[in-house]
């Protein structure tokens, strides 16, 4: 009998920007066996919950297997030929700029460069802009205002190298698991390292601290200029440094000058003296990193907020060098590599813009005739110029705005009339396919070949390890073809990948005289053996020799320009609260889901930990609206409002609420949270305030609340006449979690159309307690399996348990004990769960509480050797601190 074949490939995370490597194995036909690669490094092994569930997520439900034009399935020919008539035909009438690409950090390297040099090159107009304009983008204008060009200066090795990590505006814990466990890794190695945290929420990644600064949403600017001045006054400036290699030195003194610690104390909201215990921590130890994330870019301040960061680091000359200096950590897989090929609207390719020389030397290099001559719509001001008829054909690449951007209701109103709507995704189904007239079928994960570049500057190979279904295609084969049929057929004649980052290679060094750091020239001329086994590595790669540059020492090497000190103005964000909107919203991610759960929701593991939309409020403002946990709230902002869960979180600050990001109207109804934020962006990044968003809140007086679990995965339209419903993936079954105003006079025939066809053979199981609002009803298929079951009840608290009921569509038939137990709506000899916390090892929060409780299991340790649980991935790890002090005395210590 022949040996059974097996193959391993190396490829990269597909979520977050830390750029983890992944080993994947295969076995004939068995399912792929992703595990953390040791040997990359980026996560040295370490993966966090969403990597670990990569294999739950490949499946092929709701993928878009055939090019479609207005809902029928055509051929790739009629597709493209549609797709380059309806861009020819708007710019042979209204210009070129009366078309517009969006497109996103999803994409690869290789994707990113053929979309912009398309549009910006041959097309002529510079609308291409990226969703990473919604995250990162504030970071980017930072890093150009003060190093001349968009660059991170350090490396992941700092954080372990640091004796003070500052965490501003993220929730490393949950948003970068792998980083947080490096760090924490060192910190253990190290007890004399500290963490800072600087956040309004005490997030999971707080809790972790040594200190937390709880600040006033949108006052960071005055936080870091009062450092600014704190170093300056007492001797911690560098003055060689900054005589030597910086300018702007006086004017951004003379604006901090006015922040002593009081003013700051107010500023922020912070006790004076947890403020001048971070300036002291930060000034006595030269190995400082700072990393800053989305709470600091998503602001109107979002740019002058990086700046004061870089700034405290450029006044003590903390950064270019070994532990220390300002960090960006990136959102998406490859938002870095966009940045790079010129993704931005404001960027043209190879980190140049849109003065005259750099658009000459790329009109040569690229040899066209009508390339792009000055910056395009960043990403709301394209949505407003859709609506406003402005753009007459836009095509959307691997994105879905219609939930992610901020008045996303006005995202849709611009689809709904816009000419011409290209969209090219792996899924069929999502907010912003259905207003598509052109579908194109993309690859996913596991299906596309080619680069990224995570937050340290490192590119890494992310290799095809499943063959494309049905007909899809890789996103540069696609916007290729369409280039070919406008009629540039030998500037998009490739063959590969391998040819397009060849390309991107040489334009980095091409006429470069050391005045732009990003420089790849030297993978310039791989061959396609050498690029199928390029090692990740960072840039500068000057020459074919270079192994990478971990770190950019003092920033300005060679002929480069001055670093620049930037004066930063600590201003307020443009709405503020006000009597008929008295609180502030925040928004953001969840630790197990990523962006619109088009990936994460396909998996039961992924979807146990935060199942549903909430809103975290703190108890005391629930008192004051009569929130009661579990029970719906109303969320309501100038833009729109939603429904969502009432989370009553200590750990939030009084008079704030926070909104997780992922949830839509595939997943759930009236959940998106981007339709709530204002569209205020901030005014030289163009990055929107998703951090600070007046709104109010209200408690919606549900009749009734209940679930429906199904084995078949039930169509959102289904529930449409719903008052509340979100549907959340489970192992064999999916679960619809739903509340009603009105109590129905006949539950049966109500039940029956939202159980849809139930087989003339089934089992029905029924209970109706008309008086006390409780119904039960199950539809068990003539095998005994159970096909479906409808719990309702008068209140969340008298429902029955979910995993207990989970665990029924997994037996292959249902005995009398169970088919009674359904009706009684509890099992007496089923335990309780509870909600999960340890998502590797399915560890339910009532399991930890027992443990800790009547086993006196008080560390993290302890509970990983009973129950295995944080002894993965360990970003529970927080989580179960937490549990264990909430079940201690209040002086015991928690470890």
């Amino acid at each position: 009998m022949a040996e059974e074949q097996t193959k391993t490939i190396r490829t990269t995370c597909p979520y977050c920007g830390v750029g983890c490597g992944l080993k994947v194995t295969q076995r004939q036909d068995d399912a792929p066996v992703i595990q953390p690669d040791p040997d990359h490094p980026a996560n040295y092994g370490r993966v966090c919950t969403k990597g670990a569930a990569l294999g739950e997520t490949l499946d092929h439900d709701d993928r878009l297997l055939q090019p479609q034009l207005r809902g029928r399935p055509v051929d790739w020919d009629t597709a493209l030929d549609t797709v380059a008539d309806g861009l020819r035909q708007a710019i042979d009438r209204y210009g070129p700029d009366s078309v517009a690409f969006y497109v996103s950090g999803q994409l690869l390297t290789e994707d990113y460069y053929v979309a912009n040099k398309l549009m910006k090159g041959f097309i002529g107009s510079a609308n291409i802009d990226t969703n990473s304009r919604l995250c990162m983008s504030s970071a980017v204008a930072g890093h150009q205002r003060a190093f001349g060009e968009d660059l991170v200066p350090g490396c992941y090795e700092d954080l372990e190298q640091a004796d003070v990590i500052v965490i501003v505006g993220g929730n490393s814990a949950w948003c970068h698991p792998v980083l947080f466990q490096r760090i924490q890794a060192a910190r253990e190695r190290r007890s004399n390292m500290r963490l800072i945290v600087i956040d309004p929420r005490r997030t999971a990644t707080a809790d972790m601290a040594d200190l937390h600064l709880a600040v006033r949403p949108g006052s960071d600017v005055a936080l870091f200029n009062g450092l600014f001045r704190y170093l300056d006054d007492n001797g911690y400036a560098d003055r060689s440094f900054i005589d030597a290699e910086t300018e702007g030195y006086t004017s951004a003194r003379d604006v901090c000058a006015a922040f002593d610690p009081d003013r700051v104390a107010v500023d922020c909201d912070v006790e004076r003296q947890a403020i001048e215990d971070f300036y002291r921590s930060f000034a006595e130890h030269e190995r400082v990193v700072t990393l800053f994330s989305q709470g600091v870019n998503q602001a109107s301040s979002g740019t002058d907020k990086v700046n004061a960061i870089i700034n405290c680091h450029l006044l003590s000359h903390r950064l270019g060098k070994p532990g220390c200096g300002p960090f960006s950590l990136t959102g998406q897989p490859n938002a870095m590599g966009g940045r790079e090929v010129g993704g931005l609207a404001n960027t043209l390719a190879a980190h140049m813009g849109f003065e005259a020389d750099n658009v000459d030397r790329v009109r040569r290099f690229w040899d066209s005739d009508s390339i792009a001559g000055e910056p395009g719509l960043k990403a709301v001001d394209l949505f407003n110029a859709i609506e406003a008829g402005q753009i007459k054909a836009v095509w959307i690449m691997a994105t879905n705005p219609l939930v992610s951007l901020p008045d996303a209701d006005q995202a849709r109103r611009a689809l709904s009339a816009c000419d011409f709507v290209v969209v090219s995704d792996c899924m069929a189904t999502t907010d912003t396919t259905q207003y598509a007239d052109v579908l194109l079928p993309a690859a996913a994960w596991g299906e596309k070949d080619g680069t990224v570049t995570n937050s340290e500057r490192r590119i890494s190979r992310q290799h095809a390890f499943l063959p494309l279904p049905g007909e899809a295609r890789p996103d540069w084969w696609i916007i290729s073809e369409v280039g070919k049929r406008l009629g540039h057929e030998q500037a998009f004649d490739y063959r590969q990948p391998a040819d397009i980052f060849s390309e991107h290679a040489r334009l980095s060094a091409f006429e470069n005289d050391g005045s732009r750091l990003f420089n790849i020239g030297g993978l310039g001329a791989l061959s396609q053996t050498e690029y199928d086994a390029l090692t990740p590595r960072q840039w500068p790669l000057k020459n074919a020799d270079d192994t990478g540059s971990a770190r950019l020492s003092g920033v300005t090497d060679g002929t480069r320009q001055p670093a620049r000190f930037v004066t930063t103005m600590a201003r307020p964000p443009v709405h503020a609260v006000s009597a008929e909107y008295p609180f502030i919203l925040n928004s953001g991610r969840v630790r197990d889901h990523w962006h619109t759960l088009t990936r994460t929701g396909k998996s039961p593991r992924l979807s146990a930990h935060r199942d549903e939309p909430f809103v975290a409020i703190h108890p005391d403002d629930a008192d004051a609206l009569a929130l009661q946990e579990n029970t719906l709230a109303e969320v309501e902002t100038r833009w729109g409002r939603l429904n969502a869960r009432v989370r009553r979180d200590n750990g939030q600050r009084r008079g704030e609420l926070f909104v997780p990001i992922h949830w839509n109207d595939v997943y759930s109804q009236r959940a998106r949270v981007g339709a709530l934020v204002n569209p205020v962006v901030d005014p030289l990044s163009g990055e929107p305030e998703f951090k600070h968003t007046p709104a109010r809140a209200r408690p919606v007086a549900m009749a009734w609340y209940g679930f429906l679990m199904t084995r078949e995965a039930p169509a959102p339209q289904r529930f449409s006449g719903l008052d509340y419903w979100t549907r959340v993936r489970g192992y064999a079954h999916w679960r619809v979690e739903m509340a009603g105003l009105e109590v129905q006079k006949n539950w049966a025939p109500w039940a029956r159309r939202l159980l849809g066809a139930v087989r003339p053979d089934a089992d029905w199981l029924e209970f109706s307690d008309h008086a006390g609002r409780n119904y039960r009803v199950a539809s068990i298929a003539s095998d005994g399996r159970l096909d479906a079951c409808l719990m309702l009840a008068a209140t969340p608290a008298a429902l029955p348990a979910r995993d207990w009921l989970g665990g029924l569509f997994a037996r292959a038939a249902l005995d009398s004990g169970d088919r009674m137990a359904l009706l009684a709506g509890r099992d007496a000899g089923a335990s309780d769960a509870g909600a999960i916390v340890c998502s590797c090892h399915a560890v339910g929060r009532n399991t930890l509480i027992q443990a800790i409780s009547e086993e006196g299991l008080n560390s993290t340790e302890a509970l990983g050797r009973k129950l295995k649980a944080g002894t993965n991935c360990g970003a529970c790890i927080p989580e179960l601190r937490q549990l264990i002090a909430s079940c201690q005395p209040a002086d015991s210590a928690v470890s």
